[in-house]
């Protein structure tokens, strides 16, 4: 495994991470997904990445009670605020009141002292950014958060909170997390790999695999035992479009001619940037979580003629977010 800096900073994650989204704590039980976070852990991850709101609460529960059992100083956990997680006015959006109170209801869900990384989960218009970056400076100062950052956040958001941040001496964001793979890449390359460059953010991406589309397995439809197959996640399905299929399936064999999955070269692809920190990838199996970490061994053979192919086949696709 190898470590990156996250951005201008001194700490370092590992290139391939491990998000709880969608499956620890709903989808995945606690068994299977100690599984999967030890198989992680195990091959060197030391990146977990969580959310408030992931199965309203049970994925950082279920995070929790994994790494218990785990050398903390090994580890860098994040969380995220801003979802509704509760039914009043305050129980939402990135106010003070429910930065800090969000903040406490993580460690405690996690069962840690501190959360390496805070993120912010979006951008909230309704509460001044000044209240966002100096309740994020006061979790620094009171050792609950090491690193705060944003998550899902426009280029010129990020470079206001920065800028605010230098002006009035708090923390400034370290890191964002934005949608990004080979079909999701407008905004991640049009304004966040220049606001990273200027003002030494780093970028963790999520969704590496657009729900699954870029491993393949809806080529030929929607498998009965897919998570597109849920009703509860139905709104992915606009993701698989007969132009993305026929590209991953030319894609597929590109991946064949360098020896690896259609998985392994589209998570192998995105580490070709320098400002990308980490990958953080999901899985429902220990299985998942070994073949996903072997796209480190596919980076070296993404060579500049592959690179290109590559380009070729993804064209101009529609750049539409799936989440």
């Amino acid at each position: 495994m190898e470590y990156r800096r996250l951005g201008q900073y001194g700490l370092k994650v590992s290139e391939f991470s491990l998000g709880a989204w969608v499956t620890y704590g709903g989808q995945v039980g606690e068994k299977e997904a100690r599984k999967c976070m030890l198989a992680a852990y195990e091959a060197g991850v030391n990146f977990f990445d969580n959310a408030d709101v992931y199965a309203n609460g049970n994925a950082e529960m279920v995070m929790g009670e994994v790494i218990k059992d785990l050398k903390r100083t090994d580890l860098v956990i994040s969380s995220k605020v801003f979802w509704p997680t509760g039914p009043g006015p305050n129980d939402r959006g990135l106010s003070r009141k429910h930065i800090m109170e969000s903040c406490h209801a993580s460690l405690k869900r996690l069962r840690v002292e501190y959360l390496d990384l805070y993120f912010c989960h979006r951008h909230d218009p309704e509460t001044p950014l000044e209240e966002v970056v100096r309740a994020m400076d006061d979790l620094v100062h009171q050792g609950k958060v090491l690193y705060w950052g944003t998550s899902e956040w426009r280029g010129s958001q990020i470079t206001e909170a920065v800028e605010l941040a230098r002006q009035g001496g708090f923390y400034p964001p370290a890191v964002e997390q934005p949608h990004y793979n080979m079909f999701t890449r407008d905004i991640v390359e049009t304004e966040l790999l220049e606001a990273a460059q200027q003002h030494g953010v780093g970028l963790v991406v999520w969704s590496p695999l657009a729900s699954g589309i870029l491993t393949g397995k809806y080529n030929e439809g929607i498998p009965a035992d897919s998570r597109m197959a849920d009703p509860d996640y139905a709104w992915l399905r606009q993701g698989v479009t007969q132009e993305r299929v026929f590209k991953v399936r030319q894609l597929t064999e590109v991946a064949r001619e360098v020896g690896a999955s259609m998985a392994q070269l589209a998570l192998a692809w995105l580490l070709r940037l320098p400002e990308i920190s980490s990958v953080i990838t999901g899985a429902s199996r220990a299985s998942q979580v070994q073949e996903n970490l072997k796209a480190a061994e596919v980076k070296a053979k993404l060579t500049p003629e592959i690179l290109a192919r590559i380009e070729g086949i993804l064209g101009n696709d529609p750049k539409v977010g799936l989440g």
